[in-house]
């Protein structure tokens, strides 16, 4: 197994520099991760790093809170793709979820895929802030919309992925979608772990260490 490319190289703090920016990328490059993992002002920059490599561009749509209105997840998406993402990780309303409204949840999932036909779309759930029900509930809905991966966590909340979590979301989408386990990956223990109940995908900014089979320190 290559655990490097189940890696999204993920820095997404409000205070990252062009220079960590920068440093992200070559280190997505010396290990050949699957994607770097980067709020959308980065992506040009990140873009002229990468140009010549098979590492892709992950962006985040409707971060942190999912609270945006769809109209404006939706122009992000375009916005993103047409700059050099590749891939599309948004946030689902969890408000929305909260409420029970699964109409606006599925139509805020499809609008972003939507305007990422051809590209891989990823929907976050924020599994700390909701019961098992209702992550059931939404990972059947992002398999209605043809997103491709759910995901568990921003990290930027109470709490990241969990193992038990990642297999919910494993057999809620029957193999109709894959899943990302983000945030709490602390370990290569870790990773092997959260890839055995069912991740495909890892978002973590503890890329190297794990890799490394070393701890991961930086709080995602």
């Amino acid at each position: 197994m290559k655990l490097n490319k189940y890696i999204d190289h993920t820095l997404l703090k409000p205070e990252a520099t062009k220079k960590q920016i920068e440093s992200l990328c070559i280190d997505a490059m010396n290990y050949d991760f699957a994607t770097v993992c980067i709020n959308p002002c980065h992506i040009e920059y990140a873009k002229t790093i990468l140009k010549d490599s098979a590492v892709k561009i992950t962006t985040v749509v409707g971060f942190p809170l999912g609270a945006s209105t769809t109209e404006v997840k939706a122009f992000e998406t375009k916005d993103a793709l047409k700059k050099g993402a590749t891939e599309i990780d948004m946030v689902a309303n969890i408000g929305a979820i909260k409420d029970g409204d699964w109409e606006y949840v599925l139509k805020d999932m499809e609008a972003v895929k939507a305007a990422a036909p051809n590209n891989t779309v990823k929907c976050i759930m924020e599994n700390c802030l909701l019961k098992k029900e209702e992550i059931q509930k939404a990972c059947e809905l992002a398999v209605r919309a043809k997103i491709e991966f759910v995901k568990t966590s921003t990290g930027f909340s109470a709490s990241g992925a969990t193992f038990e979590d990642v297999a919910l979301m494993k057999n809620a989408v029957k193999n109709k979608a894959q899943v990302k386990a983000a945030g709490g990956v602390k370990t290569y223990e870790d990773a092997l772990k959260m890839i055995e109940n069912g991740a495909t995908r890892l978002g973590t900014s503890g890329g190297v260490a794990i890799v490394q089979k070393k701890d991961n320190n930086n709080g995602y």
